[in-house]
């Protein structure tokens, strides 16, 4: 592995923040910046958190807790779309349940990679 770029995690968390932050520019105004911008932020977080961490991996603590944010913000991201669904602000039911969907299977896959982490380096 010879950057971040590689880990599949980025590259996951890096186009789910693009479907994320694409899907909130078509919210309603007032939800662009209250929910809508909250979703954006978590989102990118995911993947700001995996470079971070990978930055930090000759400490193996840190990579781990830069991985834990990651996970953390990926989770939070979720809870967010699910309020724009729940409120009617997005109201795209297929789109949410794949999102959803993906976003569950990275958390997952940030969770093993942690494991991983703590196992072998």
């Amino acid at each position: 592995m010879n950057s971040y770029r590689d880990l599949e995690i980025y590259k996951e968390s890096r186009r789910l923040a693009l479907d994320v932050h694409r899907m909130t520019l078509t919210l309603p105004k007032f939800e662009l910046y209250e929910e809508g911008s909250q979703a954006r932020r978590c989102s990118k977080s995911v993947t700001s958190m995996i470079v971070e961490g990978y930055g930090r991996r000759r400490y193996k603590k840190d990579y781990i807790k830069y991985l834990i944010y990651a996970h953390t913000e990926c989770d939070e991201t979720n809870v967010h779309l699910d309020f724009l669904f729940h409120t009617g602000s997005w109201k795209d039911e297929l789109f949410f349940n794949q999102l959803t969907r993906d976003y569950i299977t990275l958390s997952k896959k940030i969770n093993n990679f942690i494991t991983w982490v703590e196992d072998n380096l």
